[in-house]
């Protein structure tokens, strides 16, 4: 069973919910099934359902219920009593689904909706945690919710109605395929080229290579065409036309940019029409001597009174427009057939003097090879054809106005095509076959007895053009573009056909450019443009834009050069159309599960070459013009990117970034580590990264463009609320690391303690190679008034890391990275700022309602005024305090945060090397002098050497004794019974025996601490050699007393202590 985009998969909300209905049948199935029509199914374990079939599908009723029901399934209304989904034993009856009591609701298309559907209102499912999770008891409901609960719906149901009211009441004019599509691209496609220019292109490349070109142009917007009809088939498509399938396709960046172009294209494009109309009645003024002032002067009113009729047309809606559409293309038609007609009919002595001879065999094989004649080739003529044969688009740009764009754009779109390719085709082998390439037009020039002819097929018909070889005739294929007026049977209506597609074209363009630009605005792609979004009248018409495209056609009119502008006009809508075919292209190289257009007549390849073969044809056309629409589409494109607007569509360009994302991670997986390929790949327990800021900042300036950095937050605490906080907090988190400009990760998990979770992201974090290397954690500064459990944990990590064979580095700075109060405090002040404004808000509307009631009011607010100033004062004078005195409170913390951020002045890193621990210990501090923020920093490294033994009297070691002595446990002067139990009730205390046997290394600690005093009291950072504590001989109170001793009073410190694997190499 196969499933696609289009509505009527979905069952009908409006049938009976408890049918079984096959959607949808893959052809490869339908053989199989017709043959096993007449077979018996087989036969499974039958189970205690069997007899019940028959009364599966029904709906249970409590005694007197039924009537109960009854009403309220035809008349909708409400009772008093309380309708109970939930609980079985109370009184109340509830739906059942399948025969069961559920709240699962029934594949529905309205859960599929996007918030802002036009085409209908999103409604809500149930939550998988509504389902999952054990009812409340609780819980009840409106009688007029019942079908709501049972289906799963949300109050968005209601909204659905009013709307589809709404709707009804406005009165949408929605078209179909043959007047939405059809019409409209037959019109556009059916240009002036066809009646004055196809004639003159027979001639220069014949019969054959004229049906040639017209093909080659045909297998450009056929394979466009293919490449629309799938993108429009693969979801609901809304108005926008090209822009809306690219954007959608490609992301706003390609249909940003492209938009803005086609708009534009479209806007000029009706000046270009008209002025071709325009040309036709100032021809036909000059022929009866009647202009009114001059031919370009006469070009530009006629050309200005055109549009504003047709912007006329375009403003009382699109009913209106539809209609003068049909009536254009009546006439065209009309015109088309009066060609066809002409052409049998006999002709008379001064058209065969003009070329015409109505079919004839040799004329037919004298015009069906090439005669390029003026510098002309077949790539020139093919320029000069293509585009008539654009104009494909001239549907999918109303998209928004259709009734079932799905199936109207693909079918409208192609018959057009098809239809105007047969048309132009019969009419140039009818030209062909009728008309000679050149001809006199003087009656005289027969053949008498006894004259040479130069063998031509005019010669065999009794005319002698054979002058038009050394001086210029008027007539013929070659000389002539009124062919068609001439072969016709009745000339004014070949006038009246470039009358119709001239305006029709115009009309076309002038609906399109308005339509997509308010597509463009209402995305806000550009800032600044929200002002064409607006639309008006039941139709959502463009007015502005419709203004905005007016004042566009009238500056190109009066004062452009089109003969200059039309070739990259028509490069403009030979963009689009490339970009639709990558768009098609790039959709299935992605491979989403989100393509799958109903529309099964395409393929990738094709398309692709399709997208080829535009670009390819913009250089045929123009190469100056082909840069510019480049330079310009560049620009754009670049523009939009940087401007990054906050849409999300769901485009190809997102699905193929996961797909190379995977083919690289699953390459990476067979290329074996180097030492020199190492790079510190970090696990940083940051919790929210908002709350330690600094560790991230520390973490990231080692890691940013060069590993992998993780922010990790442990939730610890009953496992609902847990998973709860961490589902809802998991995006806010990671997009306030990308607002940062932060290249990190945030993962979280839910555990039943601080070491369990950690342990998880140890074992779990990363993919295939981009697994952390290295463990980041800030120094526990509390470790002294903590539970011993955290101690404990805290200790239990760093061995944990060590047993999964990671590196550990161990960050303390002087103020600690916690500034969660400082947010906290904040977050309170903003909430009492917002109160305190919205109270002010409410006072002055009360005021200003009081002050309408006369004197007395007015007295009352004047002091009521004076009384909420005083309080205004008074609060405000409150926040300054406590704003002051956190701020005071929190300056260092807040300072210490940011220490990272800042630019490092020129100093010192002192790196402490004094274990190998494979090199990690001196990568890192290299790493963060390539950072700009550390590039002045000099690096200082101090090795171990003989540590000379220190005097017990000496103020640090004082200090250390002083610092673990309530966490001794002094068993030695105690019995041994009293020892015992104290071991087992306080097993975290440290013993006698083993500080004694650890004397020497915390002597160690406390010199070293004296040396880092001595020597590395101003540097920038210390990078220190983390020691290691044996599991199960070292205490962790102990082990926090060594950590404690060793980094106090210092600047910043990293304790590192790498996995005992080289990460450096001297070796090339």
């Amino acid at each position: 069973m196969s499933m696609n985009n289009a509505p009527n998969v979905f069952l009908d909300p409006n049938a009976n919910r408890f049918q079984v209905n096959i959607i949808n049948e893959d052809h490869d199935n339908n053989e199989t099934t017709q043959e096993d029509v007449g077979s018996d199914p087989p036969h499974y374990e039958e189970t205690s359902f069997t007899d019940e079939t028959h009364n599966r599908l029904r709906i249970s009723y409590r005694p007197g219920k039924r009537e109960l029901y009854d009403n309220f399934r035809q008349n909708g209304e409400k009772t008093e009593a309380s309708l109970h989904p939930y609980d079985t034993h109370s009184k109340m009856y509830y739906l059942q689904t399948f025969g069961h009591n559920t709240m699962d609701p029934v594949p529905k298309i309205d859960y599929y909706r996007n918030t802002g559907s036009v085409s209908g209102n999103k409604l809500n499912r149930p939550s998988l945690l509504e389902i999952h999770e054990q009812l409340a008891k609780n819980i009840a409901v409106s009688t007029g919710s019942v079908e709501r609960v049972a289906n799963g719906e949300s109050s968005a149901g209601d909204e659905t109605a009013v709307s589809k009211e709404e709707e009804n009441k406005t009165g949408f004019v929605k078209f179909g395929w043959v007047k939405g599509v059809l019409v409209r691209c037959m019109l556009n496609i059916w240009g002036v080229m066809l009646f004055i220019r196809l004639s003159w292109i027979v001639g220069q490349a014949g019969i054959g290579l004229g049906v040639i070109i017209i093909l080659l142009a045909t297998m450009v917007t056929s394979i466009t065409g293919l490449s629309t009809s799938a993108i429009a088939t693969n979801g609901f498509v809304r108005g926008g036309g090209a822009y809306y399938l690219i954007s959608r396709s490609l992301g706003p960046e390609f249909g940003g940019s492209i938009g803005l172009i086609f708009a534009f294209a479209n806007a000029v494009a009706v000046a270009m029409y008209v002025v071709g109309f325009a040309e036709t009645v100032v021809e036909l003024l000059k022929e009866s001597d009647t202009l009114m002032v001059d031919e370009s002067n006469d070009i530009r009113i006629i050309g200005t009174i055109t549009v504003v009729c047709l912007l006329g047309i375009s403003v009382a809606g699109m009913e209106w427009e539809a209609k003068a559409q049909v009536i254009l293309l009546i006439v065209l038609l009309v015109a088309i057939a009066n060609f066809f007609i002409g052409t049998v009919i006999p002709t008379n002595t001064e058209k065969k003097a003009r070329g015409f001879f109505n079919y004839q065999g040799s004329i037919f094989a004298e015009n069906f090879g090439p005669d390029f004649r003026s510098g002309e080739g077949f790539f020139s003529v093919f320029a000069i054809f293509f585009p008539a044969a654009t104009g494909i688009l001239a549907g999918a740009n109303i998209s928004g106005d259709l009734k079932d764009p799905q199936s109207a754009i693909p079918q409208g779109t192609m018959l057009a095509i098809l239809i105007t390719t047969i048309a132009y085709i019969a009419v140039a082998i009818c030209a062909g076959s009728c008309v000679v390439r050149d001809a006199t037009g003087n009656v005289n020039d027969t053949i008498v007895p006894g004259m040479s002819c130069n063998g031509s097929s005019a010669c065999g018909l009794g005319y002698d053009f054979s002058r038009c070889a050394s001086q210029p005739c008027d007539y013929g294929l070659m000389n002539n573009f009124q062919v068609m007026s001439m072969v016709s049977g009745f000339g004014p209506l070949i006038t009246a056909g470039i009358f119709s597609a001239t305006l029709s074209s115009a009309l076309a363009s002038l609906v399109s450019a308005p339509k997509v630009f308010q597509a463009l605005c209402k995305d806000n792609v550009y800032k600044g443009l929200e002002f064409f979004a607006k639309g008006y009248g039941k139709n959502n018409e463009p007015i502005r834009g419709y203004v905005l495209t007016f004042v566009i056609a009238m500056a190109f009119i009066l004062i452009a050069e089109l003969n200059t502008i039309a070739p990259i006009i028509s490069n403009f809508f030979l963009a689009s159309y490339a970009l639709i075919n990558f768009s098609c292209f790039h959709a299935s190289y992605a491979k989403s599960p989100g393509w799958r257009p109903a529309f099964r007549y395409y393929n990738m390849w094709v398309s692709l070459f399709g997208a080829l073969l535009c670009c390819g044809v913009m250089f045929v056309i123009n190469w100056w013009a082909a840069l510019i629409t480049y330079a310009i589409e560049l620009f754009l494109y670049i523009y939009v990117t940087y401007k990054k607007p906050e849409v999300n569509w769901g485009s190809s360009t997102q699905a193929l970034y996961f797909v190379n994302a995977l083919d690289s991670a699953l390459a990476l997986t067979t290329v074996e580590d180097h030492v020199k390929n190492f790079r510190p790949q970090c696990l940083a327990l940051t919790g929210a990264p908002m709350v330690r800021p600094a560790l991230l900042d520390i973490t990231h300036t080692f890691t940013k463009n060069n590993g992998l950095c993780i922010c990790c937050e442990v939730y610890t605490g009953p496992r609902k609320l847990c998973v709860k906080e961490m589902n809802s907090g998991m995006e806010k988190k990671q997009a306030w690391l990308t607002k940062n400009k932060r290249k990190a990760f945030y993962a979280a998990v839910a555990a039943d303690s601080f070491r369990d979770g950690v342990k998880s992201l140890l074992q779990a974090s990363g993919l295939g190679r981009m697994k952390p290397n290295t463990l980041v954690i800030g120094f526990k500064k509390d470790w002294r008034s903590a539970p011993a459990t955290q101690v404990e944990n805290y200790v239990g990590i760093i061995h944990d890391a060590f047993d999964f064979e990671l590196g550990v580095i161990i960050i303390r700075i002087s103020q600690g990275f916690d500034i969660s109060q400082v947010l906290q405090v904040q977050e309170e002040l903003e909430k009492l700022e917002q109160e305190r404004l919205a109270l002010e808000a409410t006072i002055k509307e009360n005021d200003f309602e009081e002050g309408k009631r006369g004197i007395c009011g007015f007295f009352k607010k004047a002091s009521s005024l004076n009384i909420s100033k005083h309080e205004t004062k008074k609060e405000s004078t409150i926040n300054t305090i406590q704003s002051m005195h956190v701020g005071e409170f929190n300056q260092r913390l807040l300072e210490a945060s940011t220490q990272f951020k800042k630019k490092q002045g020129k100093g010192t890193i002192d790196i402490w090397w004094l274990f190998d621990d494979g090199g990690l210990t001196i990568l890192i501090p290299y790493i963060l002098t390539l950072r700009k923020k550390w590039k002045n920093c000099k690096l200082r490294i101090f090795t171990g050497g003989k540590v000379n033994r220190i005097e017990e009297e000496k103020l640090v070691w004082k200090f250390f004794e002083e610092m673990i002595e309530p966490y001794r446990l002094h068993e030695s002067c105690k019995d041994i019974t009293t020892a015992e139990k104290l071991k087992r009730e306080a097993p975290w205390k440290i013993t006698d025996a083993e500080l004694e046997a650890f004397k020497e290394k915390s002597y160690r600690q406390v010199r070293l601490n004296e040396l880092l005093q001595e020597h590395s009291r101003a540097a920038n950072l210390i990078v220190l050699s983390l020691p290691v504590a044996r599991k199960g001989a070292v205490s962790d109170y102990l082990y926090m007393a060594w950590l404690e001793i060793l980094s106090k009073n210092l600047p910043p410190v990293l304790m590192v202590r790498g996995n005992h694997k080289n990460v450096l190499t001297f070796y090339s």
